[in-house]
């Protein structure tokens, strides 16, 4: 009888590139469990608290410290060291006052951007689709995997219909109030979140939708702080603000030290 379902270890030549791994002076890493990110543009929380930060020193001791509830993520606590840490996630360790975004970098890897307190009590979220409920509400479902329900007075006048795919939403920790709705147009503060530009950032300058063609394939150009002209698809771009970023970001050579 052959094994179902999918393989509960991993192997660390086989995990995602961007993870600050030895690949071959030992065998296993922690494989992060099914959850809001796929593996590959996740990290497990394990990986975070001991290969990223440095708090522990093997595995045994990261698995210790998040069993202690010591961890949060997106304003819960996290108990389990496979749970998958994507982007725009929130990691905060309250004992010692320190706060973590996750962001893309370098052609689809991820890092960590320490922030302030005051920034760890929101996150942004992309609307992947969204679906009509009986009633005329609105079902946003959310990159990160939460869904947001606004409810309608006027079934034949949905108060969802200000919201659209590839819109960004500021999410407030933990009550998931939505505290601003950015989106997506010309002269938006968007970031590349996948692809060779993952990581950099501008003014949306051109969306070019084509007939008949899938509407996140469509083309968009990015302008950035220094002029340069980013192209890139209409899935890898990501809102983060009206006339600028409402998070902050990493200077780009403090981003690549990290990474």
């Amino acid at each position: 009888m052959g094994s179902m379902g999918g393989r509960r270890h991993l192997k660390r030549e086989a995990a995602p590139g961007f993870w600050p791994i030895h690949r071959k002076r030992f065998t296993w890493i922690i494989k992060p469990s099914p959850g809001p990110h796929p593996i590959s543009r996740c990290i497990p929380l394990g990986v975070i608290i001991r290969d990223h930060l440095g708090f522990a020193k093997t595995g045994r001791e990261a698995k210790k410290i998040i069993s202690q509830g010591k961890i949060l993520v997106d304003g819960r606590v996290r108990r389990d060291e496979h749970f998958p840490v994507g982007l725009m996630d929130v990691v905060t360790i309250p004992e010692i006052n320190a706060n973590y975004r996750v962001l893309p970098w370098k052609e689809g890897g991820l890092i960590l951007h320490q922030i302030s307190e005051d920034e760890a009590k929101y996150k942004i979220c992309r609307i992947e689709n969204k679906t009509t409920l009986d009633g005329g509400n609105i079902q946003l479902n959310l990159h990160d995997g939460r869904n947001i329900l606004i409810r309608s007075e006027d079934p034949h006048n949905p108060a969802g219909n200000i919201f659209h795919t590839f819109d960004s939403l500021k999410i407030e920790f933990p009550n998931q109030r939505i505290m601003e709705h950015l989106s997506l147009g010309l002269g938006k503060i968007a970031m590349i979140i996948d692809g060779k530009n993952a990581g950099k950032y501008g003014v949306i300058k051109a969306i070019e939708n084509q007939e008949g063609q899938e509407k996140r394939r469509s083309l968009v150009t990015i302008e950035d702080d220094l002029g340069e002209e980013l192209r890139t698809i209409l899935g890898y771009t990501f809102v983060i603000g009206e006339k600028t970023p409402i998070i902050s970001l990493p200077k780009p050579e403090v981003a690549q030290t990290v990474s």
